[in-house]
């Protein structure tokens, strides 16, 4: 996903929470976060991209952020053939992003072919907090955690995770990354 600089970390965070809800459906294989960001912000054939990851299908898209609305694109493409197999744009209050990757996950599974589970889609859309602001402090501490693992930014990290505790305590997702935080500073 491509993104107004300012906000990378926010459309960094969205793409690997759809990556994260995808790979809950076990029909699907979903390619780690890690193999597919590194095609970030590059101009690549998806032909080429299919071929390298070797996967069926590629989502692609970008994330714009002004203030409190967002701009949320997603195409599905066919990574042989290039073709489009669904594409739609979403503008939105910015605390409706969790709607917006629900919509854009139930769009590509009944997209692609294959049976889903009642239960595979209860699990998949199971929101980790109802808090905007927690996640939005969970998705920055997430950036500079992935950023590099200088002491500052792992302590730039921790107040994040710590700051998305503090607005929502039942946040799992924040306290497992203040756990590794602590183990980014030592280890």
């Amino acid at each position: 996903m491509s993104t107004d600089a300012e906000y990378g970390y926010f459309a960094d965070g969205i793409a690997e929470d759809i990556i994260t809800e995808l790979s809950r459906f076990r029909s699907f294989c979903v390619i780690a976060r890690n193999s597919s960001f590194v095609y970030k912000n590059r101009s690549v054939n998806v032909r080429d991209i299919g071929r390298e990851l070797g996967v069926q299908y590629i989502l692609e898209g970008s994330v714009r952020r002004a203030r409190d609305r967002i701009r949320v694109t997603a195409q599905l493409v066919e990574a042989a053939t290039g073709k489009h197999l669904w594409a739609e744009r979403y503008d939105r209050h910015v605390e409706d992003i969790f709607s917006v990757q629900d919509e854009i996950t139930r769009t590509i599974v009944a997209s692609l072919p294959g049976p889903v589970e009642g239960a595979e889609w209860a699990r998949a859309l199971q929101r980790p907090t109802e808090s905007f602001s927690a996640y939005d402090h969970w998705l920055r501490g997430r950036y500079f955690l992935n950023k590099s693992s200088s002491k500052d930014d792992v302590l730039q990290a921790r107040m994040h995770f710590e700051k998305a505790i503090e607005l929502d305590p039942t946040y799992a997702s924040a306290y497992v990354d203040l756990a590794q935080s602590y183990y980014a500073e030592y280890y």
